[in-house]
């Protein structure tokens, strides 16, 4: 098991490594509150990358390797994962109206 000090690298080292072998990678979270600790862990049953992190901030983070993944395994590993950033979609969506009455 390596843990990756660097988000950057680790990200880009999982996308390798699912992109590498996309049927038997597993991307795994984990979080325990009482240590207000997240680990995030890729493997391929040969290779294990690990991630370890208390920061909150890093939360934004994992949600858009949750977005690559997720372009990765639909569109399959060849797919562009510039798109999966997920500010498409909030774009995408149509704003909100205010919570007043209906005239």
């Amino acid at each position: 098991m390596v843990y990756i000090e660097s988000w950057d690298e680790f990200v880009e080292r999982s996308v390798q490594l699912f992109r590498a072998d996309p049927h038997s990678t597993r991307y795994v979270t984990k979080y325990r509150h009482c240590d207000g600790k997240l680990v995030l862990k890729v493997t391929d049953n040969r290779e294990c990358l690990k991630f370890k992190t208390d920061q909150a901030q890093d939360a934004k983070k994992m949600e858009k390797l949750n977005n690559i993944f997720f372009t990765l395994m639909s569109r399959g590993p060849d797919a562009d994962i510039a798109e999966a950033s997920g500010k498409e979609q909030a774009e995408q969506q149509p704003a909100k109206k205010g919570r007043g009455r209906r005239q």
